[in-house]
């Protein structure tokens, strides 16, 4: 049995619950290749909230994505079996007890092989999703697109005892290096840039161990530069990609929290993931869309079709026997 969208000629997209691309709502691992999962998370954020709106909103522009990618000349569901999982049951204001919850709701799916494309919520999820993914696979490969790091120690140390907030969204990739989810030599940051509270706060990703694009860079070399010096960052090893949707400038993405000048188009958002087809990637997530500052739903169209894009180099993978 495969698993894939309502057909549009049958049953018009403006129809039905609004789950991803239309696909079925089903707690199953069974016959399932891909799952999308809601994280509706937010309280892990330092200014706006709203992210835990995320999921819904990207769902409902989801519905007019069609089956097949242009650019890779492949129909997703010719190749995999996807599901819309439904959403993991998350605390607001409880970010340990959400965690818990992220690990246990993933387990599932990753202990049976299945892709899980994650919709958040605040980048403080991609935490409880890399510790499932360790238990199975080990340390994996990062690759992360955003315009901010996020690798600070703490949050607000002169607020909070015992040293301030470990757990926020500007924490998650020093947590997972401390807690070995991921191998930090294999592991890349893309398109960081913006305003800093110090000229060392760079430093803070490369002492951990990972390799640093800036926005500058990757504009000055261009995304199949960067395309094969991810490729050669990660390897053969299994991998996992966290896109934050401030990776994009704010003209292509102003429904996030955190915005910063100089980003990204979502057309080289997509020549960076099609210059990835090779990377064995084993999970993904995309965060931090807001949709109450989304004009249009730009932002919440622009997270649906870079889901849709990372599906395409699996069912394309697939098509070439690579998975």
């Amino acid at each position: 049995m495969r698993y894939e969208p309502q057909d549009a000629s049958k049953a018009p997209r403006f129809t039905g619950i609004r789950t991803f691309m239309r696909l079925p709502y089903m707690k199953s691992t069974d016959s399932v290749d891909f799952a999308i999962v809601g994280i509706p998370f937010d309280t892990g954020a330092s200014y706006r909230p709203g992210a835990r709106f995320a999921p819904a909103a990207i769902r409902e522009n989801s519905t007019m994505l069609r089956p097949s990618s242009f650019n890779l000349n492949v129909n997703i569901f010719d190749y995999l079996s996807g599901v819309d999982y439904g959403d993991i049951p998350c605390v607001p204001g409880y970010i340990a007890e959400t965690y818990r919850e992220i690990e246990n709701g993933l387990k599932p799916l990753v202990d049976a092989g299945i892709f899980p494309l994650c919709l958040g919520g605040d980048h403080s999820v991609t935490l409880g999703e890399l510790r499932a993914v360790a238990k199975k696979y080990g340390p994996v490969a990062l690759v992360h697109f955003d315009s901010h790091q996020d690798t600070s120690d703490a949050m607000w140390t002169g607020l909070v005892e015992g040293g301030g907030s470990k757990y926020n969204h500007a924490t998650p990739f020093r947590r997972v290096v401390e807690e070995g989810l991921i191998d930090a030599k294999h592991s890349i940051q893309v398109g960081i840039r913006g305003t800093v509270y110090s000229e060392e706060d760079l430093q803070e990703s490369i002492d951990l161990g990972l390799k640093v694009i800036t926005a500058n860079e990757l504009h000055e070399m261009g995304t199949k530069e960067a395309g094969r010096v991810i490729r050669e960052r990660v390897g053969n090893a299994k991998a996992f990609l966290t896109f934050d949707i401030d990776f994009l400038d704010p003209a292509y993405a102003p429904g996030t929290g955190t915005t910063e000048i100089g980003g990204f188009s979502t057309y080289q958002a997509i020549q960076l993931i099609l210059e990835m087809k090779n990377i064995q990637f084993v999970a993904s997530d995309i965060v931090e869309v807001l949709p109450f500052l989304d004009h249009s739903n730009i932002t919440c169209w622009a997270a649906a079709s870079i889901a849709h894009e990372i599906l395409s180099v699996i069912a394309w993978q697939k098509k070439q026997g690579l998975r």
